[in-house]
């Protein structure tokens, strides 16, 4: 389906949101993604089709991603995304994935997000304060410097325990937060290999395959 591009905000260093009014109401459900057909002029080798994690809650007005700018290695498609003019349309999908909350609200939730892995989370905290949702949710995020991190202090109330952890993150910090709870789930989002290695670190630390949901980007470091 056409999505009409409405806005763009900077929200952190090199963090950038992206707002689009879809031509018809869409199903989603907090923490999906979708794939983004953006055509322009002269595409590189890595195309007009990019899949993004909707940031945005599904009862928010706009369908809403967050991307990472780098400028001296930006793409075709980012370049053409980030010269959109109010008005101009993308083709998006239908919302999918399966990186939403568990429907029994009483099991505790460990969020980890390395750097733009925080963008699942968005879209889920924010659909968590707009519903009223009383859920136990601790949230680890990693961000290389203090300016590259989304500022969450309006989702407090959501959040009982927030960590700032400026560098790597490491299994046994991610561990010693899910000890503190109750039998949690632990999210795990973020670049792939990191996905991949918490995972790895967790599990042989003898947490269960099945208390790890795993959600990767793709092509960041």
């Amino acid at each position: 389906m056409k999505a009409e591009f409405i806005s763009s905000k900077v929200i952190a260093k090199n963090i950038k949101r992206y707002d689009f009014k879809p031509e018809k109401k869409i199903s989603q459900t907090a923490g999906q993604y979708v794939e983004i057909t953006l055509r322009h002029k002269n595409p590189d080798d890595r195309g007009e089709q990019r899949w993004f994690t909707l940031s945005s809650s599904p009862t928010a007005k706009y369908l809403a991603i967050t991307t990472k700018q780098i400028a001296d290695k930006a793409s075709s498609f980012k370049q053409a995304l980030d010269h959109l003019k109010p008005g101009e349309t993308v083709n998006i999908s239908d919302p999918m994935g399966d990186f939403v909350l568990p429907a029994d609200e009483s099991i505790p939730l460990v969020f980890v997000a390395g750097g733009i892995g925080i963008t699942p989370f968005l879209s889920i905290i924010e659909y968590l304060r707009a519903t009223q949702q009383k859920r136990q949710i601790a949230l680890l995020y990693a961000v290389s410097s203090k300016d590259e991190a989304v500022d969450l202090g309006k989702y407090k109330q959501v959040i009982q325990h927030n960590q700032l952890v400026l560098g790597r993150l490491n299994g046994q910090l991610i561990y010693d937060q899910a000890n503190k709870l109750d039998n949690p789930l632990i999210y795990v989002s973020g670049p792939e290999n990191m996905v991949e290695a918490l995972t790895k670190e967790l599990e042989q630390m003898g947490v269960k395959k099945a208390k790890i949901v795993g959600d990767f980007f793709p092509g960041y470091d």
